[in-house]
């Protein structure tokens, strides 16, 4: 029945429904509106997404609103309508999209704030009205003009709390392009006028930020806002200076690091930047889900990364993907760019889904990076290797600083050693609570488990056998150890997960090499991301074969991915560069499509993929299983298995164990689904969620399944 007092509501929970509620005749609740509801046991802030609804709930069950929150904002019509594609796409709810959009911490974080400018506003008003019964009885013209000045002080400091000063468009500098940049720039505004996504293939140090400035400078000019995505916080934090010379007071910046204070200041700014006046900004994934206003420009740099994919918890989203939607909301140009574009990202131009443009040539001529493959397996045999490093690489290194050049070293591993093992019975130290062996960090003098976060002293006895441990392997702990003795003196600095904890000390880091104070940088792939350093002239690669022996199809295209943007980051203006792997598999495919030996590398991946069936010619949809009773876990996840396979015609493999299939106790088992790219794709993937939802119920196991869309 359909009834004008009804209205449906996005709780922040995960349900499969949206509740319907009474609305009382003194409330008039619109879209959007921010309302507190009962729901169980529970009270909650909800999002209202329908009026007139229609339900076939007895009245007598309906509940009415509890109150309209006039103070919290409301949500607009398209931040409602992507968080359901998000829903839909990635096979979660609503709610559980509208809780990660606006989590308790922001919305009562946004309650406090209103709090404290009632209060505020309370007690200017207070002193308002004693200031004027003061002047009204005031004798005095000394006290008149005190008490005068004081009144017209605080009626302006009341008229500001509610009005925000205009930034002013600033007068952007000019960009020249080069003729490489120009032909693509014209390449890109063409495919824009046609209403189709761009992917900017473009070499390391072709100079696509300049392009992406001159398009974000052309959005500004036409009063449209501009949203730009970079994968990772401390890329946002060494761009966010150029793009703050350039956009100045326009630029905010929105990633995970910020206090909830300035998360909460910038949503407000969106919604209430005054006059119609563009902004840009600078984000990691998670600004996606702010409360955009007439986006013109979406850029996704870096657009292969797989920081850009959501893991846990839902909603499992991939900001390039629902990237592209927002801009369809808002009906916006977007531009992926990439050195090392994504093979999905490749097959959309393939299929004419995305336009191409191209650069292929280096800003500065004569730059770029050769490549040296060093065997680590010929040097052990005419002992070549001083620990894990090879003497050819030691060279490289005290030339590139004899020369005042910088080296940055990649090692996939933190921690000092990847693991320890007794050299009488070969024991190696597991977590006791999940699947993997522990680590040795040095500098703590602790074994800790990389996946829990559980650590214990380090003895060096083994409580096996009571024989000594050695240390296996080297982490950038050892790396860093080892260069340290190489070549005293020589400024040296760390950066992994473990260092750069301290925001402070990433940053100090990262500015330290920038000014060439830092010599030598060793870290994770977190050195391989889009930095610009002048200075660095040699990047080399430690341990190599890491990057390419993961049980993954997508192995070989991630580590040509990391490696070549590694290598990007050397022989920048106009300098050459010098990019060494160390590795023990010397003639593997990824070296010799980076070397340019095989120059269709891409082309048979791609082939490789559609054979198998692989993305980006299907989609994966994954159900992770969770359960710290591993016999339950076996059996629910072998009867999904079967009920998926007798619903559904689709490639199901497993349940199978993942290569850590234990963590914090909870056993873990995974069901891959291959949904082929037809028409019935959409139907396809409903019936999955179908499935689990009827399986979840009829079996009383809530809570132990997930699923995921495109994992990466």
């Amino acid at each position: 029945m359909s009834n004008g007092n009804y209205i449906k509501v996005i709780l922040p929970l995960r349900l499969g429904w949206e509740p319907v509620y009474r609305v009382p005749a003194s409330l008039d609740p619109g879209i959007g509106t921010r309302v507190r509801v009962c729901f169980g046991k529970g009270v909650y802030t909800g999002v209202v997404s329908e009026l007139n609804a229609e339900t076939e709930v007895p009245p007598s069950k309906i509940l009415d609103i509890s109150s309209i929150e006039d103070n919290l904002p409301s949500v607009t019509a398209e931040e409602i309508q992507l968080w359901r594609f998000v829903a839909d796409y990635y096979l979660c709810t609503v709610g559980e999209v509208y809780k990660a959009a606006y989590p308790a911490a922001r919305t009562e974080g946004e309650e406090m704030t209103v709090l404290r400018m009632q209060k505020k506003r309370e007690a200017l008003g207070l002193r308002l009205e004693k200031r004027k019964d003061s002047l009204s009885r005031a004798r005095k013209d000394s006290v008149k003009e005190r008490l005068s000045a004081e009144i017209e002080a605080i009626e302006s400091e009341l008229r500001h709390m509610d009005i925000q000063d205009s930034p002013v468009i600033p007068s952007f500098p000019r960009i020249d392009l080069n003729i490489h940049q120009e032909a693509a720039y014209k390449d890109i505004c063409t495919a824009f006028k046609a209403g189709k996504p761009v992917l900017l293939h473009g070499v390391t140090g072709s100079g696509k930020t300049e392009i992406y400035l001159k398009l974000a400078a052309r959005a500004i000019s036409e009063g449209r806002s501009v949203l730009y995505l970079v994968p990772e916080i401390a890329l946002s934090r060494q761009l966010e200076q150029r793009l703050g010379a350039f956009f100045g007071p326009l630029l905010m910046t929105f990633h995970s690091a910020r206090t909830q204070a300035g998360k909460l200041k910038i949503a407000d700014a969106l919604r209430n930047q005054p006059g119609g006046i563009p902004y840009v900004i600078l984000g990691t994934r998670s600004a996606i889900f702010l409360p955009h206003r007439n986006l013109g420009l979406i850029i996704v740099d870096e657009e292969h990364d797989t920081s850009y994919k959501q893991s846990d918890p839902a909603p499992r989203y991939n900001a390039r993907e629902t990237a592209v939607v927002l801009a369809g909301i808002f009906k916006a140009d977007i531009i992926l760019g990439s050195a090392t574009p994504s093979l999905e990202s490749l097959y959309n131009c393939k299929t004419g889904k995305y336009a191409l443009a191209k650069l292929e040539h280096r800003y500065y001529e004569g730059s770029g990076a050769d490549i040296e493959i060093i065997d680590t397996i010929a040097e052990k045999r005419k002992h070549g290797m001083v620990g894990s490093l090879s003497r050819k690489l030691l060279q490289r290194i005290s030339r590139t600083l004899e020369n005042g050049g910088q080296v940055a070293v990649l090692r996939a591993r933190r921690a000092y050693s990847p693991y320890v093992q007794c050299e009488n019975c070969g024991d190696i130290p597991k977590c006791s609570k999940c699947n993997v062996t522990l680590s040795y960090h040095r500098d703590s003098g602790r074994l800790v488990c990389h996946y829990c976060g559980r650590s214990q002293v380090f003895t060096g006895i083994c409580s096996k056998c009571g024989s000594n441990l050695v240390t296996m392997g080297a982490g950038t702990q050892k790396i860093e150890e080892e260069l340290s003795a190489a070549f005293p003196g020589v400024t040296i600095a760390r950066l992994d997960s473990d260092s750069a904890r301290s925001s402070a000390y990433e940053k100090e880091t990262l500015e330290g090499f920038a000014s060439g104070r830092i010599k030598i940088l060793v870290g994770t792939q977190i050195v391989t991301k889009g930095f610009d350093f002048k200075g660095l002239a040699l990047v080399a690669a430690i341990q190599a074969d890491s990057l390419s022996v993961q049980d993954d199809f997508r192995a070989d295209e991630r580590a040509l991915q990391l490696l070549e943007q590694f290598r990007g980051r050397s022989g920048r203006r106009g300098m050459k560069g010098l990019f060494v792997i160390q590795t023990s598999q010397a003639s593997h495919p990824v070296y010799k499509m980076l070397q340019g030996l095989d120059g269709d590398g891409i082309g048979k991946m791609m082939a490789e993929r559609e054979a198998f069936g692989y993305p980006p010619f299907s989609r994966i949809v994954n159900f992770i299983f969770k359960d710290y009773n591993e016999p339950r876990i076996e059996a629910m996840s072998s009867a999904l298995a079967r009920e998926i396979s007798r619903q559904v015609h689709l490639s199901v493999t497993g349940p199978f164990a993942p290569a850590v299939d234990r963590i914090s106790n909870q056993h873990i088992r995974h069901i891959r689904i291959l949904v082929p790219k037809d028409k019935f794709q959409a139907w396809n993937k409903k019936q999955l969620k179908d499935i689990l939802e009827a399986f979840e119920k009829g079996k009383n196991y809530n809570g132990h399944i997930a699923i995921d869309v495109d994992p990466i």
